[in-house]
């Protein structure tokens, strides 16, 4: 499934001007502007026509005329082992769909598999504008099946954090020696910061000891890496923790001292007041994933108020078995209107301020980094455009962006993806399927 460099969009003499389009700038939208692209890096972005020189320094020149230039986005939680099971979400609250559905199939699959589901994983983002994906890897039997999603990033080329997955309580527990040293083995062998980062990924509060969180959350520190967790996504969940310390999640995290600026809290759908406080005086990041929570019946985030206190919040879709996609414009459409439901309240999340919640509120200036996204805006959902923000926010679907360029290389330029055979992709997923709901006893 490799392509030639040429289709792997290498840019070469020259940088890559893009011109022409609505430009994201520090100060608001720059309509028309121009980004040009050299080594890594935006060497220059600005209003209207590029100067001259730069035109013809560039070696190769994109067109962005009627469609607006971003940086790449965030998808700050999803889990890829869950492509496989799209459309299992049904009739099933969580701990029921868990222990039901998806821990049989993820103990079902092969590391070729898995393999095959981290291209897939990766490559819906991808068309989805996603330049950095956070997955919270939970297939752990065994080395294989973590290095075959790192391989798997490497191949598709987007930036991903890799939380790996473990609980030493409950079904299935690890040995808190080997989760250990198994994220000792992979900050040796596939973490780079900025690229492929090994985070720290505890599965829920309720499934995790004291002691192997602190050593778990101390090892991560050493390599500047997150702590990523599921939190409070159910009442069911709370009321295990309580039940099991006595404490609510994030009281429980505090006091074994594993809530500070690492730590990412994924859903925190059921907190106290108490709670919300907590998380933004240690500086916690809240990762919303509001079309699963609403897909599972789980609740409704209270994202704009943690906002408003001052919490770095970020959306994620969550896994494709629980969304049942990875887009993220989707996933911000439902976070704007489920803030503003749940409040009863029109003005909150207002489309400049939602959109920062899967750019984490980057721009495109000079000297950041060449993660860039070309989005259509002219089509019959968007048209007439009124406000650029609120086209992109309440009528942007993922088949709207186009091209994608990772550290200046373009992964996806007019909606084809250049670095791997994606129909033959495809095919083989569905083949896979086959197989595996066989082994199960599901056909």
């Amino acid at each position: 499934m490799s392509a030639t460099d040429a289709e792997m969009g290498t840019a070469g003499i020259g940088g890559t001007l893009i011109r022409d389009g609505a430009v994201l700038g520090p100060r608001g939208w720059w309509n028309p502007g121009y980004v040009y692209l050299e080594q890594g890096k935006v060497r220059a972005a600005g209003a209207g026509a590029p100067p001259p020189a730069l035109a013809e320094a560039a070696g190769r020149v994109l067109s962005a005329r009627g469609k607006t230039v971003l940086p790449g986005l965030i998808n700050a939680h999803t889990h890829f082992s869950q492509v496989l099971m799209r459309g299992l979400a049904g009739g099933r609250p969580l701990v029921q769909w868990l222990k039901e559905l998806i821990w049989p199939l993820q103990n079902a699959l092969t590391p070729e598999e898995m393999h095959l589901a981290g291209l897939l994983g990766l490559v819906e983002n991808l068309h989805c504008g996603v330049t950095h994906v956070v997955q919270h890897h939970k297939v752990v039997r065994g080395p294989a099946f973590t290095d075959a999603v790192c391989r798997a990033a490497q191949t598709v080329g987007l930036r991903m954090t890799l939380a790996r997955s473990w609980a030493d309580m409950g079904a299935n527990p690890e040995p808190a020696e080997a989760i250990l040293e198994d994220l000792r083995r992979l900050y040796r062998a596939w973490h780079r910061p900025g690229w492929l980062e090994i985070a720290n990924g505890p599965i829920s509060t309720w499934r995790c000891s004291e002691r192997t969180m602190q050593a778990t959350h101390a090892l991560a520190g050493e390599y500047g890496a997150p702590t990523h967790v599921h939190v409070a996504e159910s009442q069911d969940e709370v009321r295990m923790t309580l039940e099991l310390f006595g404490r609510r999640p994030v009281h429980w995290l505090e006091s074994i001292g594993v809530l500070d600026q690492r730590t990412q809290v994924v859903h925190a759908v059921w907190l106290e007041e108490s709670e919300k406080e907590l998380l933004a005086q240690r500086g916690a990041t809240v990762v919303h994933c509001p079309v699963s929570n609403m897909v599972l019946g789980s609740g409704i985030a209270p994202a704009a108020d943690l906002m408003r206190r001052g919490v770095r919040v970020l959306l994620g879709t969550d896994g494709p078995a629980s969304n049942d996609t990875q887009d993220i414009w989707e996933t911000l459409k439902a976070a704007v209107g489920l803030a503003r439901v749940a409040n009863l309240d029109p003005t909150l999340l207002p489309p400049a301020q939602a959109l920062r919640l899967i750019t984490d509120g980057r721009t495109v200036q000079e000297g950041a980094s060449a993660d860039i996204i070309i989005v259509n805006v002219r089509h019959a959902r968007a048209v007439p455009v009124h406000d650029l923000d609120s086209a992109l926010v309440l009528c942007t679907h993922g088949c709207d962006v186009e091209t994608v360029i990772v550290d200046g290389r373009i992964l996806m330029e007019d909606g084809r993806v250049l670095v791997l055979d994606e129909p033959a992709l495809l095919e083989e997923a569905e083949a896979v399927l086959r197989h595996l709901r066989r082994r199960l006893g599901w056909e």
